[in-house]
């Protein structure tokens, strides 16, 4: 058999990730390589963690991109912060709840689980509740925006309840940065980890992350070794620190954080308020075409992500049927719905480049000739 080159097609990514990734992405993962401690790497990552610290809305001076995607950069919150024995309030509203809850167990924490139904948002009453019944857990952990259901919890209510507490915050942004307000100083989280491949229209593999100074604190106080060498931010702060010199950890993605700079670029250019106001409004174009073809949304409209629409599949309708012709006929993605919602809903991507009229028109246009 004869292998040659990979042609993948020309698709519109409308799923709940990938996004759609900006030409000008594309263009600058095609730039010449050079060493991950070359110096203009390395003056390249500086004004990397200056675009980062724009997109999260924080000074912290740990703000960086792991080399992986989100799910390590979740990974690396809970292996730095959470010790064997220590008590973590877990906040579970849909799939990504339940992996915080797994990697709290695998680090030999105690999870105290906060559920709501899947499509609603966390609720600040019921953390208060867990709180007041377990004073010594050490920190509250929770989805802002759950890429399951598309459901936006109340991240600074969350936030303040933890600190009344003494609890430090572990937040997945994952879906959230770039695409909906997310204050990670004036909300005061402590713990902030995101995906490249969302709102940030940039390359999957890569996951901003961003620690407050009482977050590096715990991590300091540790009695116990991080248990992954590789996501132990005590020895990769050394790599993304340090006047001039850096201190080799692993060799870093190059290309990949071309692509992230270039992706930042793009959103400070834009500016955040108004990447927030265009998600905003393309997702009210999709909601009114979707609701004149009877489609109804899982989560209330008051909690609703703009960037990440669950929508209940029509009744009679073949999910996998209709997906699959929108791929085959319209080089379209969509995502079918995952655990509780398998099957029964759809989620329909706005995120970042995606979120553009002549996607929401072909979106619409290709749905309703589908369902006919």
């Amino acid at each position: 058999m004869t292998i040659g080159s990979f042609y993948p097609p020309q698709r519109t990514l409308m799923g709940p990730g990938p996004s759609d990734i900006y030409p000008q992405v594309l263009q600058a993962l095609s730039r010449p390589t050079v060493g991950h401690l070359d110096p203009t790497f390395i003056g390249m990552m500086d004004e990397l963690k200056q675009l980062l610290q724009y997109a999260f809305q924080t000074q912290n001076a740990f703000t960086i991109a792991v080399s992986a995607p989100g799910s390590a950069g979740m990974e690396a919150c809970f292996v730095n912060l959470v010790e064997p024995g220590d008590k973590v309030i877990v906040c579970r509203n849909g799939v990504f709840g339940e992996r915080m809850r797994e990697n709290v167990v695998r680090c030999g924490g105690e999870a105290v689980m906060v559920d709501n139904a899947w499509g609603e948002p966390v609720d600040p009453q019921r953390v208060e509740e867990a709180l007041q019944a377990n004073p010594d857990a050490k920190l509250v952990a929770f989805v802002h925006a759950e890429t399951s259901t598309g459901a936006l919890s109340d991240a600074k209510a969350i936030a303040e309840v933890a600190r009344r507490h003494e609890c430090l915050t572990v937040v997945d942004a994952v879906t959230s940065l770039g695409g909906v307000p997310l204050l990670v100083d004036e909300w005061q989280l402590d713990a902030v980890y995101s995906g490249s491949q969302k709102c940030l229209s940039c390359v999957p593999g890569l996951s901003p992350l961003t620690f407050s100074p009482k977050a590096i604190a715990k991590i300091e106080a540790r009695t116990t070794p991080v248990q992954s060498w590789f996501l132990d931010q005590s020895l990769v702060l050394g790599y993304w620190s340090g006047e001039g010199k850096r201190s080799y950890h692993h060799t870093a993605p190059v290309n990949s954080l071309y692509a992230l700079h270039e992706a930042l670029v793009l959103l400070k250019n834009e500016g955040l308020e108004q990447a927030w106001q265009r998600h905003r409004d393309a997702h009210q174009a999709l909601k009114a075409g979707l609701e004149s073809l009877g489609i109804e949304f899982v989560v209330e409209e008051a909690h609703r992500l703009p960037q990440l629409n669950a929508v209940y599949i029509p009744q009679g309708v073949d999910d996998a049927a209709v997906r699959a012709t929108l791929l085959n006929r319209y080089n379209l993605e969509i995502g079918a719905g995952l655990g509780d919602l398998a099957g029964k809903a759809w989620r329909i991507g706005l995120m970042g480049y995606a979120a553009r009229n002549e996607n929401v028109a072909l979106c619409l246009k290709a749905l309703e000739s589908t369902l006919k």
